[in-house]
C-alpha cells in the first residue's frame, strides 16, 4: 500500500492536471489497523524504508493533501493527517494511535505536529496513551476541518469540485509559504524510524504484537 500511495503522490507532484490529491477509502473504515498490523509484520523487519519515502512523499507533495476520513483511523492512519493540509471527517470517523499498547513510537511526524496542533496535554493522551478522539472532538482541536454527516458525505467530493475555479497558482505559492518546514519534518520522520527501528528489536515488541493480534482475532 505504502508502495502505490508513494509512487502516485510522486506521479501527480509532476502532473500539470493535478491540483489536488484527495484520500479516502471504501467500506466503513479509513483504515482498520487489521491491514496496517499485518503488514507491520513484514515493514518493521524488513521494510521500514517504504513507511519513511511514503510519509517523505506527503511531506514534500507540493499540491493541496485533502484527507477525507470516512471511518476510524488507527496509527499512522492518524498521525499522517498532521501534515495533510486539510482533513475532512465522518461523524462516524474517531483516530487512535494505539502505539503503547503495541510497542511502538510515534510516527508520521506525529511527535512534532501534534503538540503543536493539539496542545502538548491532549497530544500526551494520544501519543502516549492511545485516547481515542472522536470527530466532533477532532474537529474541536483542529486535526478536522469539518465533520460530516456518514450518509452526506458526498457532499465533501462537491465541494471539492470548487477548487478547480480557484487559481493554481495562488494556492501553490500560499502552499509553499505555509509549508516552510519541510526540511524539519524530513529529520522528524528521519529520527522517528530510527526510533522505530530500535524497537523492532526489543523483545517486548513481538509480546505485544503477537497479544495485540490474539486479541484482534478473538473480536
Amino acid at each position: 500500500m505504502y508502495k502505490e500511495l508513494t509512487m502516485l503522490l510522486n506521479e501527480s507532484a509532476e502532473n500539470n492536471e493535478v491540483m489536488v490529491f484527495a484520500l479516502t477509502a471504501n467500506g466503513d473504515f479509513f483504515s482498520s489497523g487489521n491491514d496496517l498490523i499485518a503488514s507491520m509484520e513484514l515493514t518493521l523487519s524488513s521494510s521500514l524504508v517504504i513507511i519513511k519515502e511514503f510519509i517523505d512523499a506527503v511531506i514534500m507533495y507540493p499540491k493541496l493533501l485533502i484527507a477525507v476520513v470516512n471511518g476510524p483511523a488507527i496509527g499512522i492512519a492518524t498521525t499522517i493527517l498532521g501534515i495533510f493540509d486539510i482533513v475532512y471527517a465522518s461523524d462516524k470517523a474517531y483516530f487512535q494511535t494505539p502505539f503503547s499498547s503495541l510497542g511502538l513510537v510515534a510516527e508520521g511526524c506525529s511527535s512534532y505536529t501534534f503538540p503543536r496542533l493539539l496542545g502538548h496535554s491532549k497530544a500526551g493522551e494520544m501519543l502516549y496513551l492511545g485516547y481515542k478522539m472522536n470527530a466532533q472532538e477532532a474537529n474541536q482541536y483542529g486535526l478536522v476541518s469539518k465533520v460530516y454527516n456518514h450518509d452526506s458525505l458526498e457532499e465533501v467530493w462537491n465541494y471539492l469540485n470548487m477548487i478547480s475555479t480557484l487559481s493554481s497558482q495562488s494556492i501553490l505559492a500560499t502552499k509553499r509559504l505555509c509549508k516552510w518546514n519541510k526540511e524539519i519534518l524530513l529529520k522528524v520522520n528521519k529520527e522517528e524510524m530510527k526510533e522505530l527501528k530500535n524497537l523492532i528489536e526489543s523483545p517486548e515488541l513481538s509480546e505485544r504484537m503477537l497479544s495485540f493480534l490474539t486479541r484482534k482475532n478473538k473480536l
